[in-house]
C-alpha cells in the first residue's frame, strides 16, 4: 500500500514508496488518497475527507485530474461526474455532513495506471503537483497467460476484491455459484470422491462452502481431526478445479469474541497450510447474532492478520450482524458497516437470507449495500430460515435473478441429505454411491442444480 496526500491549499504527487506533504491552511478541509491495490491494467484508490475546521459542514466536494489514458472505471460511497480527464466526487446521501474533526471515505476503480496530477477541494485549487513518479504494480500484477485448463479455478486463478466486487486474476469481475456443507460432525458420509466429482463435473459448480461447526459437537470436541477434515475437503476442492470457501461456522454462541481464540489457532493453522493454493477463500464468522457491529468489526480486526501472516494475498469474508443480515434481522441497516468498515484489505461482507422468509426489505438491503460494499452470499436457503419447508421458486428465483444480475457470489444450504427442505439429497442418498443425475435430488436440490449449472462465461480479457 502506498499513502499520500491531497489538502484544501496543497497538493501531493503519488510517491512509490512515500508520501508528499505539501503545506497546507491551519484550518481547511483535506483529503487523503490511498492506493489500496494496484494491478497491471488499473488500480484502486481511496479518498478520505476530513474536516479539520472547527465547525462542522454540511457537504463537500473533491475534484481529481488524471492523466490521459486513465479513467474512473467505478466509484463507491460517492456520486461522480467526468469532464474530460476531471472527475468530480461528492457524498452519497448519509456521509455529507461532517463535525469538527470527523471523516468519511470513499473509493474508486481507475483503468489505466495515472494517478492522480491535480486535485480540488470544495472548490479550492490544491497548488501545484511535483512530477508522479511511475506506478510500482504490487505482487501478482503482470498480465497473466491465457488460462490453459477449463475449470473455473484454472480460468480464474488467484481471486482479489476489486471496488465492490470479486475479481479473478485478470480483474474482471465474476461470480462464483457453489453449494455448502452441512455440519461436517453430521454429514461427514455426504463429502466423498463421488459426491465432489458430482458436484464439479454433474453440477458444474464453481465453489464448495467447508462449513465447520465450532459449536454443536464441532471443533472445539476435537480441534486436530477437524482442522485435518477441512484441509482435507480443500484438497479434494482444489483436484476438481472448485474453489473452497472455510467457512468458521459459529452460531451459538452468535458473539464471535467468545471463540476468538478458538478462530486464531484454527486460521493460523489452515492459512499456513494453505498459502500456496490459489483456491482457498476465508469465512471467519458465519452467522453474528446478538452482538453489536463494534464487536463483529473487532473480532474481525484480530482475526484477519493471523491469516495475512500467512497468506496475504487471499480473499476474507467477514460476517455482519443480525445472523449475517447485514443487520436487517435487528433492525439497522448497512449504513453502519458502510461508515464504518472493518480496517482491512481484499475483505468483503457477508449476507445470508431464506427465501420463503426473507422478501423484499431484505433484497432492497442489499441492492443499496451492493453499491458501497463487497458482498458475498456465503449462505441461502430456497426454504424458511428454519431450513425445512417447501421450496418457494418465486422468491429463489428473484433473489438469484437479482445476485446474478449484481454479480454477488453465492453458496446455497445445503448439500447433504439432511431430512429438510434445503437438502439437495433425498434422505439416505448419502448412504449409497450415486449423485449424479436428478434423481437422488429434492425439490430444492433440483432447483438449485439447474441455476449453477448455466453457464459461468468468466471474462478473461
Amino acid at each position: 500500500m502506498r499513502r499520500l496526500t491531497i489538502a484544501a491549499a496543497a497538493a501531493v504527487a503519488v510517491a512509490a514508496s512515500a508520501a508528499v506533504v505539501i503545506a497546507q491552511p491551519a484550518s481547511a478541509e483535506t483529503a487523503a488518497f490511498t492506493v489500496v491495490n494496484s494491478w497491471n491494467s488499473g488500480y484502486e484508490g481511496r479518498v478520505t475527507v476530513t474536516n479539520d475546521t472547527p465547525s462542522t459542514i454540511t457537504t463537500w466536494q473533491v475534484r481529481l485530474t488524471l492523466p490521459a489514458g486513465t479513467t474512473v472505471a467505478s466509484s463507491w460511497n460517492t456520486t461522480h461526474t467526468a469532464s474530460g480527464n476531471t472527475y468530480t466526487f461528492t457524498p452519497a446521501a448519509w456521509n455529507g455532513t461532517l463535525a469538527s474533526g470527523a471523516s468519511a471515505s470513499f473509493g474508486f476503480t481507475a483503468n489505466g495506471s495515472g494517478q492522480p496530477t491535480g486535485c480540488e477541494i470544495n472548490g479550492r485549487a490544491c497548488g501545484s503537483f511535483p512530477t508522479p513518479t511511475p506506478t510500482v504494480s504490487t505482487p501478482g500484477s503482470s498480465v497473466p497467460p491465457p488460462p490453459t485448463g477449463t475449470t473455473p479455478v484454472a480460468i480464474n486463478g488467484q481471486l482479489r476484491v476489486c471496488g465492490v466486487n470479486l475479481c479473478n486474476q485478470y480483474n474482471r469481475p465474476i461470480q462464483l455459484r457453489g453449494m455448502s456443507s452441512h455440519g461436517l460432525q453430521w454429514f461427514a458420509d455426504c463429502y466423498n470422491n463421488a459426491s465432489l466429482d458430482a458436484l464439479a463435473t454433474d453440477w458444474q459448480s464453481d465453489l464448495f462452502r467447508i462449513a465447520m461447526y465450532v459449536q454443536e459437537q464441532g471443533y472445539e470436541t476435537n480441534p486436530s481431526a477437524f482442522t485435518n477434515r477441512v484441509n482435507s475437503l480443500v484438497d479434494m476442492a482444489q483436484a476438481r478445479g472448485m474453489y473452497a470457501l472455510i467457512d468458521f461456522h459459529t452460531l451459538t454462541p452468535g458473539d464471535p469474541n467468545y471463540n476468538l481464540d478458538r478462530a486464531k489457532t484454527f486460521f493460523a493453522a489452515v492459512s499456513a497450510r494453505n498459502a500456496a493454493k490459489n483456491n482457498v477463500i476465508y469465512e471467519i464468522a458465519n452467522e453474528p447474532n446478538g452482538v453489536s457491529w463494534a464487536g463483529i468489526k473487532s473480532y474481525a480486526e484480530q482475526v484477519i492478520p493471523v491469516i495475512r501472516a500467512n497468506d496475504p494475498d487471499a480473499v476474507i469474508i467477514v460476517g455482519t450482524r443480525g445472523w449475517s443480515s447485514l443487520g436487517v434481522s435487528d433492525g439497522a441497516t448497512s449504513a453502519e458497516i458502510v461508515s464504518n468498515p472493518v480496517n482491512a484489505t481484499n475483505i468483503m461482507y457477508t449476507f445470508h437470507f431464506y427465501a420463503a422468509s426473507h422478501k423484499d426489505n431484505y433484497r432492497a438491503e442489499v441492492e443499496r449495500a451492493a453499491a458501497s460494499l463487497p458482498l458475498f452470499v456465503t449462505e441461502f436457503g430456497t426454504v424458511t430460515y428454519t431450513g425445512d419447508g417447501g421450496v418457494d421458486t418465486a422468491s429463489s428465483t428473484t433473489w438469484l435473478d437479482l445476485l446474478d444480475r449484481l454479480k454477488i457470489s453465492y453458496a446455497n444450504w445445503t448439500y447433504s441429505d439432511a431430512d429438510e427442505g434445503s437438502g439437495a439429497f433425498r434422505p439416505g442418498t448419502c448412504g449409497g454411491s450415486t449423485y449424479a443425475g436428478t434423481g437422488v435430488l429434492t425439490d430444492s436440490g433440483t432447483f438449485m442444480r439447474s441455476r449453477i449449472r448455466t453457464p459461468d462465461n468468466f471474462p478473461t480479457s
